[in-house]
């Protein structure tokens, strides 16, 4: 048997590292990948398809079998599988989705989606969001292929359609419909993870995604009496959903700390030589991140359920008093929040109100103990020694809420890192999002690590 050192490599696996194809691959495949234009405005127009078409070739070209599926047409999912050393070993699911929000062009300094390289960064829509982690997982493949190395799991790669919507045509219809591909599959990594966060006085924190709140998309109405604006009327349905709508946007929701918060906590705490006991009964969450200064951010959004109200509906004309009138309230619920949350929205919207979920999925906990957990934090740590790796909370959702009914652990981990001042979570969605070329390079360096050491 080869000897392995620490980490759990082999001399040889140690040697291969990653070459400059590599490197030059990841930088050309995020800015292709960025100028197939896959907007998806959730109302069904998007078209997945031609950059499924890009992945699967570049698969096939390092000697993988890809396979294309779709539920609706042009809505395409790719899967392939690659077979690891160790026959009784879990599988490990990597994935990543290949749809990006829109953008309006006028808004930006350079094109949305021209992919344009220019001063050592990559620019465009989905450069963070999330073709920069398609590309790294397709360089990292492929550098397997011609060096010859195989991980010790099997590993599953995934792009999927549709996650920018409802997933319903990427991840819930490949767990529902396609579950065989991901067969031994316990543990998945994605997006919104493992990026260099700037806490301040030098410090460099790389936050790894060990759960998400759930998802709570609601839509509310109230009914009334219709009638003509000038008259007495005490049963208003605009009157009623605006009281409800103030009342949700103004409840102060209670502290609800899961263990991944709380292990969140704890190692700002000590980062920021703050001495707190986050498992006292008076426990003041409150307190501690205002001595948290930057990194409150990451923790602050997750320790209690929110609910924001976003869209409002009602009436066709000013003298008019309508019969009805809608609002949406984006919901978002930690871990074992579901039942307040449900009383809550009852108790806030009254009598006169009704509600439902339109969108609704489930929250999630990763253990940030497990050996996975760890070899992520030796592998970021390998390439930036002066790192600090801390376990935090999504406070939204990704793919892996769907291929969690596979029975799939999934952690945020899409290594990158990045300058001071380059605010990674400001461009999820925002306009002129870039990536640097420099944390493209660090990014498929430590998934190729992580991916051959796990």
């Amino acid at each position: 048997m080869a000897e392995r050192d620490r980490t759990g490599e082999t001399a040889a696996q140690q040697a291969a590292g990653v070459d400059r194809q590599a490197l030059d691959e990841v930088v050309r495949f995020t800015s292709e990948l960025i100028r197939i234009d896959t907007s998806n405005a959730g109302d069904g127009a998007c078209r997945e398809r031609p950059a499924a078409e890009y992945v699967a070739e570049r698969l096939a070209e390092a000697g993988l079998t890809p396979t294309l599926l779709e539920r609706t047409k042009g809505r395409t999912n790719v899967v392939a599988r690659i077979d690891g050393t160790d026959p009784g070993a879990d599988a490990l699911l990597v994935h990543g989705h290949l749809d990006v929000v829109p953008a309006e062009p006028a808004d930006w300094s350079v094109h949305p989606f021209s992919g344009e390289v220019r001063d050592g960064v990559v620019w465009g829509r989905g450069a963070i969001d999330m073709k920069n982690m398609d590309a790294m997982m397709l360089a990292a493949v492929r550098q397997w292929a011609r060096s010859g190395v195989r991980p010790r799991r099997d590993i599953v790669l995934a792009f999927t359609a549709d996650e920018e919507a409802s997933a319903e045509d990427g991840s819930g219809f490949l767990a529902d419909r396609h579950a065989g591909l991901f067969e031994g599959c316990t543990e998945g990594i994605s997006e919104s993870g493992a990026f260099t966060f700037h806490a301040g006085s030098g410090m460099r924190l790389y936050p790894v995604a060990a759960g998400e709140r759930g998802t709570a998309w609601l839509k509310l109405t109230a009914r009334g009496r219709a009638g003509h604006g000038s008259k007495v009327n005490r049963d208003n349905a605009v009157s009623r959903l605006a009281a409800a709508v103030a009342r949700i946007g103004g409840h102060e929701w209670p502290v609800r700390l899961t263990p991944t918060v709380r292990a969140a906590l704890r190692e700002l705490a000590a980062l920021h030589g703050v001495e707190v006991d986050v498992d006292a009964p008076r426990f003041d969450v409150d307190a501690l991140l205002g001595k948290l200064g930057p990194a409150a951010k990451l923790v602050e959004p997750t320790v209690r359920n929110s609910a924001n109200p976003t869209m409002l509906s009602a009436g066709y004309k000013v003298n008019v008093i309508p019969g009805s009138a809608v609002a949406h309230v984006d919901g978002r619920v930690v871990p074992g929040g579901e039942a307040e949350f449900r009383t809550t929205m009852d108790e806030l919207t009254g009598p006169d109100v009704s509600w439902d979920y339109e969108h609704r999925e489930v929250a999630l906990q990763a253990p940030v103990d497990a050996p996975a957990f760890a070899a992520m934090r030796a592998a970021i740590e390998r390439f930036d020694p002066d790192g600090r790796v801390v376990p935090y909370c999504m406070s939204g959702g990704t793919d892996a809420k769907q291929f969690s009914r596979l029975g799939i652990t999934g952690y945020g981990f899409s290594p990158l890192k990045l300058p001071e001042g380059f605010d990674y979570q400001a461009l999820f969605h925002g306009v002129d999002e870039r990536v640097p070329v420099e944390g493209l390079h660090f990014g498929v360096r430590v998934l190729d690590h992580f991916l051959r050491t796990v």
